[in-house]
């Protein structure tokens, strides 16, 4: 592509150099650059992009993008265009849209955001859009899916890819014909930029509680971050029983639907019935009340349901077929995964890894137990340590026995992480113990568990590794429940 159409309604401070180049490949890694690379360089958290915009010439790129030229020698730009502009970040947005021809915008472009339930809730709508008859891509933290199959593509981040990377998707997908696409939209991505230039039809907030806050600082600032994406979108389906629904709505541009089990909205639930492995529901729709049922317990199932309903009415999708994909959907990896036993008790692996995720778990596990529940749990290394002790709290509070392990350690000793967890459940109870082990913990959890119990593996979910200062080994919460009830 030529630069002129690359930098098609970019704002620049200057560009300098040759502007005569063609770009053929984007990066922001400068290990990654080839001829005829743009090479982005970004100021990130750890390290500065700028440092290797020599190695980025020397390797071919053509074009540099930049806040920043103090150092670069004019002595090294005769082949090369050198674009500085403000902000790398936001300037790589509509780079990316233009190289990749704007590709999201015959795409039915539909956002997830919250702090938990996005992965379920795009789930959930793959769901409904299959029985619709329709095709569909999702891009989330578990895995890149086309019509309900898993897809090669590596990307760097965990829940949503940079923005390169998310156009190069968008293409991809364009090209094979997908005309919807679901996909999670983080905070980080929000503020970061990363979808800044992307075409969303429908925007869904779940929840918003506490996480993110070593990034955020404040929850203030993290709600900032989320009511980004209803600026972006035509359409926002609002959770309205979140404290935060009036701030998001207050500082949305776009047209409000709303959703909640407690207070008014568009669309309500009623008459909730909960099960071992269901939730009933009904829903007052157009004059109608109409009966749904979910094949996922859990009240927060019900949020994640209502969500789906209320984006899939305002695409005009038969009330029929929303019934049926809701009812047709058989679950999430690591999402309330029930591992089948002959034990006589429950083993169920879940990715909450906040406090409201936890509490959420433990309370839909309640629902359904009629022995005691018992929760294995741990918190991320170099991640937010306010919400350790709160998280020890809950489950002191919620649970009947609580064992407290690691949890991706990273940099972290993981003892000094489970003493600060043990801060909020000491002072409730003395029913829990501390295994640092995540397989000790696992396996002494289905040693002590009784007929008619319930065991909590929380925290990894889906993840099949944990992360610590030295290495990262494999690690799969729902193959150690297994080989533990094997061995018992």
């Amino acid at each position: 592509m030529i630069l002129g159409d690359l930098i098609k309604n970019l704002k620049y401070i200057q560009l300098i150099g040759n502007k005569n180049i063609e770009v053929s490949h984007l990066t922001i890694d400068s290990r990654k650059v080839k001829k005829c690379s743009m090479y982005g360089a970004i100021k990130g958290f750890n390290v500065d992009g700028h440092k290797f915009i020599k190695n980025a010439i020397e390797s071919g790129a053509s074009l540099i993008l930049c806040e920043n030229i103090d150092n670069i020698e004019k002595s090294e730009i005769k082949d090369v265009a050198i674009l500085q502009v403000k902000n790398t970040r936001e300037a790589l947005a509509t780079i990316a849209k233009n190289f990749y021809n704007n590709a999201t915008k015959d795409i039915n472009l539909i956002g997830v955001t919250g702090t938990n339930g996005k992965t379920s809730t795009t789930y959930f709508l793959e769901q409904v859009l299959l029985e619709y008859k329709k095709t569909v891509g999702i891009i989330g933290t578990i895995e890149i899916r086309e019509n309900g199959k898993k897809i090669d593509f590596d990307f760097a981040t965990s829940t949503t890819p940079d923005t390169i990377e998310l156009n190069e998707l968008f293409s991809k997908m364009a090209n094979n014909n997908v005309d919807n696409v679901v996909m999670e939209v983080s905070s980080h991505a929000l503020e970061l930029h990363k979808v800044d230039e992307c075409n969303f039809n429908i925007g869904i907030f779940t929840n918003l509680t506490q996480d993110h806050l070593d990034m955020h600082k404040s929850m203030e600032n993290y709600c900032n971050a989320k009511s980004k994406l209803f600026n972006m979108c035509k359409i926002g389906i609002i959770n309205v029983d979140d404290k935060y629904a009036k701030e998001i709505t207050k500082n949305a541009s776009c047209k409000i639907f709303t959703y909640s089990i407690e207070k008014e909205s568009d669309l309500q639930a009623i008459n909730i019935q909960y099960f071992m492995d269901k939730v009933t529901f009904d829903v007052k729709i157009n004059d109608n009340i109409e009966s749904f049922i979910l094949n996922i317990p859990g009240r927060f199932s019900v949020y994640n349901a209502l969500g789906v309903i209320g984006a899939c009415l305002m695409q005009n999708i038969p009330i029929d077929i929303i019934k049926q994909g809701i009812k047709s959907i058989k679950g999430v990896p690591g999402r309330i995964q029930t591992i089948p036993n002959d034990k006589g008790f429950n083993v169920i692996v879940d990715y909450a890894h906040t406090p409201d995720g936890l509490d959420n778990i433990i309370k839909a596990v309640r629902e359904f137990t009629k022995g005691k529940v018992i929760t294995i749990f741990g918190c991320g290394g170099d991640r937010d340590r306010k919400k350790r002790s709160i998280m020890g709290e809950i489950s002191a509070r919620l649970s009947d026995y609580t064992i407290v392990t690691s949890d991706n350690p990273r940099s972290e000793v993981p003892e000094a992480i489970i003493d600060e967890i043990e801060l909020g459940i000491k002072p409730i109870t003395s029913s829990y113990e501390k295994i640092t082990g995540r397989r000790e913990a696992i396996y002494r959890g289905v040693y002590i568990a009784k007929p008619n119990d319930s065991i909590i593996i929380a925290g990894k979910g889906h993840e099949d590794y944990e992360i610590f200062a030295d290495r990262t080994i494999h690690f799969d919460d729902t193959e150690v429940a297994k080989e533990a009830l094997e061995d018992l």
